[in-house]
């Protein structure tokens, strides 16, 4: 019994001794002593020394000023947006129907000097029966576009790689205006040597022959 305002306090268990934790593995330390059969030699670049390792120099060469207008003309297309006149050269007659142009091209190409001098003379002469003109594409930008103004295009076949484009690019606008069938093909030079031109940017049908007419149909309808 205890009395009052006392209290009891019970007893303290009995301490474990603390058990030291293993220390972590050290490395023994590197000596300065270098291997006598491997002896390092470091590489020296400067004159007389070792040869150096090769490097990229291609960030460092100057282009030339058409490579440099040539990339930054490229990153201002992929910035900004292209306008509707212009997006529409991307795109071209699909690959059968330009393989079926380019063949009707082939037969109506116009006449060499030789050529025309020969008709000329056979003509003349009577050997030959006068045809007349013969049926052949128009080229030359200012002429296919008086033969659009006065409807007598057939077909109006346009370049879509004309540098500057501004020489086309109103050019389908007018073929819609005035009602006349257009396409947009690669390759201004393809273009060219088929009327005995480096280049070409547009052609033109005025005309065909009786025996292609059909295939001058069907090829209308797919453009």
């Amino acid at each position: 019994h205890y009395g009052r305002g006392l209290t009891a306090k019970m007893p303290r268990a009995p301490t474990r001794e603390k058990s030291h934790k293993s220390k972590p593995y050290s490395r023994p330390e590197k000596s300065n002593q270098q291997d006598p059969l491997h002896v390092a030699r470091p590489r020296q670049g400067g004159i007389g020394g070792n040869v150096r390792r090769f490097k990229d120099l291609g960030r460092y060469v100057k282009m030339p000023k058409y490579v440099r207008l040539q990339r930054q003309r490229s990153i201002l297309v992929r910035r900004l947006k292209v306008p509707p006149a212009l997006n529409h050269f991307n795109f071209t007659l699909p690959k059968n129907a330009v393989t079926n142009l380019f063949k009707l091209l082939l037969k109506y190409r116009p006449e060499t000097r030789t050529e025309k001098r020969d008709r000329l003379k056979a003509a003349a002469s009577g050997s030959a029966p006068n045809t007349g003109r013969p049926h052949i594409i128009k080229y030359g930008l200012n002429h296919i576009t008086t033969l659009i103004e006065q409807k007598q295009a057939k077909l109006v076949i346009i370049a879509n790689d004309v540098d500057p484009v501004e020489l086309v690019v109103w050019l389908p606008n007018l073929c819609r205006k005035m009602g006349v069938p257009y396409c947009i093909v690669k390759d201004k030079a393809r273009l060219g040597q088929n009327v005995h031109k480096k280049t070409a940017t547009a052609l033109a049908f005025t005309s065909v022959r009786d025996e292609d007419a059909a295939g001058f149909g069907r090829l209308l309808e797919s453009v």
